[in-house]
């Protein structure tokens, strides 16, 4: 897509074809400095560009909101990585998701799955309905029925899906062929949050999405210093859209965080494998712990998708959650007594977080759509980081004792 400010995004990232994954998350959309032939992307700390005569700037930027050449950089990198061609970057992965609902008008409905992000809800039930858009909120976690159960709770109205999986924080899978044929076939938008796995596990766009989401701040980003979001897509007609939607509302990331998140980039396919292990071994060690109700991983054979998770995906990811024995008291109990471990929101980052989506990042749910869900009183959700592995188990297990 040639389009002013934007550039000719398809011959930029060609110049990237071939390349494999983890070279693209090192060299993806940069290349030297033309002017200093600093290896590293400078970061362009501007708000403004000059120009030659009036409409016509010394190069293809005018304004940094429109477009900035750090964020350009990010944006390429994290398309190519997707295996997409257009990618956009945002303030935050909220925003990303407002920058989605800007496709649609007043009236359209959104199918969602049941399992979401408590922030995703919140925007969802309590902002979005606002401006005219209606939203229902399904289980589609059998593979079997998912189709059916799209097709059968649509209407008319019915213009987009929202997906997450693994879901959060439930780690439902979703099969993402089934529904991507069914919205082809009805012409809907399919979007795929693809925070907790990133594209070193799954790539939605090669499983049918329209459009991946990304909250940037999470495993992309992966030191918890950024908020961001992403999307992107290789539908020109809508990302035609995206972009002009992102400069007129001005959802926007900032340089010095693009800056971030590219360097951040460079270490993800490390990073993410590492974060895989260390979940895989805590998953299998938390199964055999006495106080330990159940234990949630795609990665584990007693999840009910991992025959699912192992064909649409690369890896299972860093994420776990569990079921302690007890109730709140016992579950407020561990979360105080942990000490490398630390209690917080948000995941993804190079330390291991836990945290209560009951009360913490899922608090916007109703009781009653949490306890519907299985967010009881004792769960608890894991973001395992890149420590040592025995000194997270003797944490957890001190915590849990």
């Amino acid at each position: 897509m040639s389009n002013g400010h934007w550039g000719d995004t398809e011959k930029r990232l060609a110049a990237f074809k071939g390349q494999s994954f983890d070279t693209l998350a090192i060299h993806g959309g940069q290349s030297p400095d033309p002017v200093t032939g600093a290896v590293m992307p400078p970061l362009y700390q501007t708000s403004t560009y000059a120009q030659r005569s009036p409409g016509q700037p010394v190069g293809e930027f005018d304004y940094s909101r429109t477009h900035n050449p750090t964020r350009r950089m990010l944006e390429d990198c994290v398309a190519l990585l997707e295996g997409g061609t257009y990618g956009l970057v945002t303030s935050s992965g909220m925003s990303a998701t407002q920058l989605v609902l800007s496709l649609l008008k007043q009236g359209d409905e959104v199918l969602c799955c049941d399992d979401v992000y408590g922030g995703t809800y919140r925007l969802f039930t309590k902002v979005a309905p606002a401006t005219g858009l209606s939203f229902r909120f399904l289980d589609l976690s059998d593979r079997k029925t998912v189709a059916a159960t799209l097709e059968k709770a649509s209407s008319a109205h019915t213009k987009l899906v929202w997906i997450e999986t693994p879901t959060n924080p439930l780690l439902k899978i979703i099969d993402l062929k089934a529904i991507s044929e069914l919205c082809r076939k009805k012409g809907w938008i399919m979007v795929v949050d693809n925070t907790f796995l990133s594209p070193v596990f799954q790539r939605p766009l090669e499983l049918g999405a329209s459009i991946v989401l990304h909250s940037l701040t999470k495993y992309m980003a992966g030191h918890s210093d950024v908020v961001a979001g992403a999307l992107v897509t290789s539908d020109a007609k809508l990302a035609e859209r995206l972009y002009f939607n992102q400069n007129s509302i001005g959802l926007v990331a900032g340089p010095f965080d693009s800056w971030l998140t590219l360097r951040s980039l460079k270490t993800l396919p490390v990073r993410l494998r590492a974060h895989e292990k260390s979940a895989t071994e805590l998953a299998h060690w938390l199964e055999k712990h006495p106080k330990v109700e159940k234990v949630i991983y795609p990665g584990l054979p007693s999840h009910p998708h991992h025959a699912l998770a192992k064909e649409q995906m690369k890896g299972f990811g860093g994420m776990l959650s569990f079921y302690v024995k007890g109730g709140l008291t016992e579950a407020k109990r561990v979360l105080e007594r942990v000490k490398i471990f630390t209690l917080a929101e948000s995941l993804g980052g190079v330390e291991s977080l836990i945290e209560h989506p009951g009360i913490m990042t899922h608090a916007s749910l109703p009781a009653d759509v949490r306890a519907a869900n299985g967010i009881g009183d004792n769960f608890i959700r894991v973001s395992v980081g890149l420590e040592d592995r025995e000194d997270l188990k003797r944490d957890l297990d001190q915590a849990l004792s």
